[in-house]
């Protein structure tokens, strides 16, 4: 069993959407949570959305369902869609 790490995040565009999302990885480093986000948003075309630390924090540990294991195991990580997000 792999225990995961969520981080609560939301990030902001130059054009003031704002985006909810969580970022789920095997590691509780807040700094690399905020790297996976930025990675994220520049593959989606929002290079330019802001993340700050405030913005992306530890909520709480799990063991994720398959399609977000498969998605950490490929990548590093995986991205817990929620509100605003294309």
């Amino acid at each position: 069993m792999t225990v995961s790490h969520v981080f609560d995040t939301y990030a902001k565009t130059v054009k003031n959407q704002k985006l909810h999302f969580n970022v789920v990885l095997d590691e509780q480093d807040q700094q690399q949570a905020m790297r996976y986000a930025k990675h994220w948003l520049a593959s989606i075309g929002l290079e330019d959305a802001v993340v700050t630390p405030e913005n992306c924090y530890f909520y709480h540990s799990l063991e994720v369902p398959a399609d977000l294991r498969a998605e950490i195991d490929r990548q590093g990580y995986a991205i817990y869609k929620l509100e605003g997000c294309p």
